[in-house]
């Protein structure tokens, strides 16, 4: 697939999302009773169908989480002005927060009803310059180990044209969620 096919491809997979998510609640937090029974998995697929309120982070920051499998987690960033640092190039907490996410989410894909996770440590490698001119980014999470007590995933940031801008490693405490 060249440059642009995957870039139009991006783009439609984006505007499917985009117009599922828009049809649904907005951003904001799911209640308890609406994610009740449901895996981690089974709510991260409900939030991109437009079932569930989706991380305001994700408006605010411009990224949308773009699909989620079991131990796998794709968003996909807009890199825009108001993410530029004083030297011009996107600001790496940008970067950071959406390896993160990936990272983050494809831990919560493996988490059965009850359990959930936090970062504990979250570790960015930045190797190219993030500029406006990149029309999107997807940073791409995968789970190494999820284990009772402990999880690690990787994720690699990148452009449609296969560049490398960043790669992340996190460990999470996984727990049992407290019931009220």
């Amino acid at each position: 697939m060249t440059h642009e096919q995957t870039l139009e491809h991006w783009l439609a997979k984006e505007q499917e999302v985009l117009a599922s998510v828009d049809a649904g609640p907005g951003p904001g937090l799911a209640s308890p009773e609406q994610v009740a029974g449901k895996t981690g998995l089974e709510v991260l697929q409900a939030m991109i169908a437009g079932e569930l309120p989706y991380a305001a982070i994700a408006k605010t920051l411009d990224f949308t989480l773009i699909e989620v499998s079991a131990g796998q987690a794709v968003f996909q960033g807009t890199p825009l002005a108001q993410h530029l640092n004083p030297l011009g190039t996107v600001h790496g907490g940008w970067m950071a927060t959406l390896l993160d996410s990936a990272l983050g989410c494809s831990v919560h894909t493996l988490m059965p009803v009850g359990r959930g996770y936090t970062t504990a440590e979250l570790s960015v490698n930045y190797v190219k310059a993030v500029l406006p001119r990149v029309q999107r980014v997807r940073a791409e999470g995968k789970v190494i180990h999820c284990g009772r007590q402990l999880a690690t995933a990787e994720a690699r940031l990148v452009g449609p044209d296969g560049t490398l801008y960043a790669h992340a490693t996190t460990t999470c405490l996984v727990f049992e969620i407290p019931t009220r």
